[in-house]
C-alpha cells in the first residue's frame, strides 16, 4: 500500500493520527502514505468505499468509556468493509494555554466528552472553577484554541496536539487512568483475510432473529460450546422496531480455525443476520489460550470418527 491515501477520524493531531502513523511505521510506509483526516467515522469508511482511499483508521473501543458507537454504527451499515489490522494506543492528556497565558486566568476548558470524562478528577482539584465547553474531538480544542476560534481559554488534548498547534502545555499527563487505551481498527475494502497468527481477533455483527426470550442465549452459546472467547460485545438497535437489537462482536480467534468457522455457521443458522467484518492479529501479540477439545486437531480428529462410522 506504499504511496496510498490513508483515511482517518480527523482533524490533525488526534490519537486516530497518533494510530495512523503507528500503523504506517509498522508497516514502513510513513514516507510514501498520504494520511487524510475526514470528518467522521462515516465519512472515513465511505473514501475507503468510494476507492478514494485505500484504507481507514477508525477508534473501535476505550479502555475507560468503552465502545464508539458512531464507528460501530458507520462499519455495521458500510456493510462491504473489512478489518485487517487493529492498533492499540495509550491516551495520555496535556491541559494546554497559548503562549504566556496565566493558569490563574483559566476559566474554561475544551475538549471531547470522552476526554472530559477521564481528566475530571483533575480539573476539579486543580481548576475547580473552569468550566467545561465540549468540543467536537480533543485535538479540535487546540487547534481552535490556537487559531482564536474557541470559547475555552485551554484545551485538554493529546501532546501531538499541542506541540502541532503551537500551545503551551502547563500539565501532562493528567488523566485518571494511567493506562489508558484506545483500540483502533484499519479498514479496507474486502479482500484476503489476514494469514492466522495465534494471536488473533474476528469481529462480526449479528442481529437475533426475534425479541424473544433465550434469543440472545441461543446465539451466545453457538461460541461458548466451541471454546470461542468474546472481547467485547455491544448492543444496538436495529431500527427495525421495539426490542430488535444488532450485536457487534469481537471474538478471541480466526476464522480460519475450526473452532470459529464452526462457531460462526452455527450463528447464521440461528441469527437474522450475520456480517463477517474481519479476522485479523491482535495488537497485545498474545497467544489465545484453545482447550484441547476446541482444537483444529480434535475437529478433523471428530469429522474423521464420523466418516467412518458412516462408512465403515
Amino acid at each position: 500500500m506504499s504511496g496510498d491515501r490513508f483515511a482517518y477520524l480527523g482533524p490533525e493531531a488526534t490519537f486516530t493520527e497518533a494510530a495512523l502513523l503507528q500503523y504506517l511505521d509498522t508497516h514502513g510506509l510513513r514516507s510514501s502514505a498520504v494520511a487524510q483526516p475526514m470528518r467522521n467515522a462515516a465519512s472515513a469508511l465511505d473514501a475507503v468505499l468510494d476507492g478514494d482511499c485505500e484504507a481507514a483508521v477508525v477508534p473501535i473501543e476505550n479502555s475507560v468509556e468503552g465502545g464508539v458507537p458512531a464507528t460501530i454504527d458507520a462499519l455495521t451499515d458500510h456493510g462491504q468493509l473489512q478489518i485487517i489490522a487493529e492498533v492499540v494506543v495509550q491516551v495520555r492528556f496535556v491541559l494546554a494555554v497559548k503562549a504566556g497565558t496565566d493558569p490563574a486566568t483559566i476559566t474554561s476548558f475544551g475538549t471531547h466528552p470522552h476526554g472530559e470524562a477521564q481528566v475530571r478528577t483533575f480539573m476539579s482539584a486543580n481548576f475547580p472553577e473552569a468550566v467545561y465547553l465540549p468540543t467536537s474531538s480533543t485535538a479540535a480544542a487546540a487547534r481552535d484554541l490556537a487559531n482564536d476560534a474557541a470559547d475555552h481559554i485551554s484545551a485538554v488534548c493529546p501532546k501531538i496536539a499541542a506541540e502541532r498547534y503551537g500551545l503551551q502545555i502547563i500539565a501532562d499527563d493528567i488523566g485518571e487512568r494511567q493506562d489508558a487505551v484506545t483500540r483502533f481498527v484499519v479498514v479496507t475494502r474486502p479482500g484476503e483475510i489476514p494469514t492466522p497468527t495465534g494471536s488473533d481477533k474476528t469481529t462480526i455483527v449479528a442481529s437475533l432473529r426475534s425479541d424473544r426470550a433465550g434469543a440472545l442465549l441461543e446465539m451466545l452459546e453457538q461460541f461458548s460450546t466451541r471454546g470461542v472467547n468474546m472481547s467485547r460485545i455491544e448492543s444496538r438497535p436495529t431500527g427495525d422496531g421495539l426490542g430488535l437489537y444488532q450485536f457487534s462482536i469481537d471474538l478471541l480467534g480466526h476464522i480460519h480455525e475450526a473452532r470459529m468457522a464452526e462457531a460462526l455457521q452455527g450463528v447464521h443458522r440461528v441469527a437474522r443476520q450475520l456480517r463477517f467484518l474481519g479476522s485479523y492479529p491482535s495488537a497485545n501479540e498474545v497467544a489465545v489460550p484453545i482447550d484441547p477439545t476446541t482444537t483444529d486437531t480434535s475437529f478433523e480428529s471428530a469429522a474423521a470418527w464420523l466418516d467412518s462410522t458412516l462408512h465403515g
